[in-house]
Order: C-alpha cells, then sequence, then structure tokens
C-alpha cells in the first residue's frame, strides 16, 4: 500500500543516525538516509510536529549467533547523534539498548503525552532498529509510515525483506518527497 495520508499528530522517529553507526562498513549507503532524514526532520519542525531522535547504547542481553551484543559500554562518541539532524532543545530524544525504539525508554508515554496517532520511521538499519521499532509501533496502535529512502541496511537482501515483505503489513511506505507533499 502506498502513503494515502499523514494524521494531523504525527511525529517523525530518526533511528540511529549516530557517530558509531554511521562510520561502519557500508556508510556510503547512509549519505542518501542522511540526507532525506535531514529533510525530514527540518520539515518536521517547521510543521511543528515532534522529532524524536534516537540511538543506541547497548544490546538486549542473550546469546546470538551473530555476536550483536555489545560487551561493555560503548566509546565516549560513538553514540553522538551527527550533526546533521541539527538536534534542536525541542527534540525528543531516545537512547535504546535493544533494537526497538519503545522497549524501556518511555517513548510510547511521551507519543501518547503529546496526542500522536501516526509516527514516520526512517534510520538505520532497516531490518533491524528501524523493524523493530516498526512493529513495537504498530502493536501500541500507531499508524504507521516507513520512509523507504531514508533508511538503509548493510545486508541489501534483508532491506528489500523488510521494505517489501514486511513493511507493508505493518503500515504503508512512501518516500520523502510523498511524506513533504503530504504535510
Amino acid at each position: 500500500m502506498a502513503l494515502t495520508t499523514l494524521d494531523p499528530k504525527s511525529a517523525l522517529i530518526v533511528i540511529d543516525l549516530q557517530n558509531g553507526i554511521v562510520a561502519m562498513p557500508a556508510a556510503d549507503l547512509v549519505a542518501p538516509v542522511i540526507k532525506h532524514s535531514t529533510e525530514l526532520v527540518e520539515a518536521f519542525r517547521a510543521h511543528k510536529l515532534p522529532v524524536i531522535l534516537v540511538n543506541v547504547a547497548g544490546a538486549a542481553p542473550g546469546r546470538s549467533e551473530q555476536g550483536s551484543r555489545m560487551d561493555g559500554p560503548p566509546p565516549a562518541e560513538w553514540t553522538v547523534l551527527i550533526p546533521e539532524l541539527n538536534q534542536q532543545p525541542e527534540d525528543h530524544t531516545v537512547t535504546k539498548k535493544t533494537w526497538g525504539a519503545f522497549t524501556n525508554t518511555g517513548l510510547a508515554d511521551y507519543l501518547k503525552e503529546k496526542g500522536v496517532t501516526q509516527v514516520v520511521l526512517a534510520g538505520v538499519a532497516t531490518s533491524i532498529g528501524v523493524e523493530s521499532t516498526a512493529r513495537q509501533a504498530q502493536e501500541l496502535g500507531f499508524n504507521v509510515t516507513l520512509v523507504i529512502d531514508a533508511m538503509a541496511d548493510m545486508n541489501a537482501d534483508a532491506h528489500l525483506n523488510s521494505v517489501t515483505r514486511i513493511f507493508p503489513r505493518l503500515g504503508e511506505t512512501g518516500t520523502t518527497q510523498d511524506v513533504l507533499a503530504l504535510l
């Protein structure tokens, strides 16, 4: 399903655009994500809609075959949001320790206090932080919009799977221009 509308009380959630993540291999994939996310951030601010900037500073406990757990705290600058986002005092910052931005962060309460009914998601990685946050948002009853040209994944197959098979079941997908046209 293509993007049809934005609720009057929509919020933008930008996932993991931080120093440590954008410096990882395949960072060339992130340049368009940064450009499009910046456009979205500026537009949401101009319309006085909530902007949530998410970073990750840990990992959920437990074993995995790929060893995705962080052992110890991340390096000092690793969690710092990239300067292109031009973080503002009115932005809401969420630091997560799991893939999804809602787990143990108070994000759902914040959005409900603001009267938000729809979330617009961008960031990295498509199949991890973005998809997990989208799943949680949908389960919590938010309308979900996924901005597919404002996200990337180091694994092209995982990105494609999320965008073509998972996201249409969680919400509506569109481009940055689609979202900007509806604001």
